[in-house]
């Protein structure tokens, strides 16, 4: 099968790390600013953008499908960048267990004290998805 529709195991499971969080919060700005641009552009014109919608297949709580590969063992439970198209200018992260059950969390802080990379809140999470 052609390697551009196939997703390889080395480019779908990176860990969600300080400099992820850092490229969501930049790719966010830059749709802001872009939105403002195309406002003043087209105020007068109605022009319709495409919308971006979730794949179905990476919906919470279905299994990742076999498509992406086996999951490596040192990333199961762990923080993943979400490698859906539609989350990408969302603060989110994945999360898959053992048995390839996907879960998505916010990257905001939990209760205004919590940032995604608190120990409390990772152990939290380890416990949360446990199969």
């Amino acid at each position: 099968m052609d390697p551009l529709f196939w997703p390889s195991e080395t480019n779908s499971f990176r860990r969600f790390t300080p400099e992820s969080l850092a490229a969501i919060e930049e790719r966010i700005a830059n749709k802001k600013k872009e939105q403002v641009e195309v406002k003043g552009k087209n105020k007068d014109q109605g022009v319709e953008e495409d919308k971006l919608t979730p794949q179905l297949d990476l919906k919470i709580c279905k299994k990742l499908p076999s498509l992406y590969g086996d999951i490596p063992a040192d990333l199961v439970g762990e923080a993943l960048e979400d490698f859906d198209p539609y989350y990408s200018d969302h603060k989110t992260f994945m999360v898959i267990n053992k048995r390839r059950t996907i879960f998505r969390f916010t990257a905001t802080p939990a209760l205004f004290i919590f940032g995604p990379f608190n120990p409390v809140r990772k152990a939290a999470i380890k416990i949360l998805v446990h199969s």
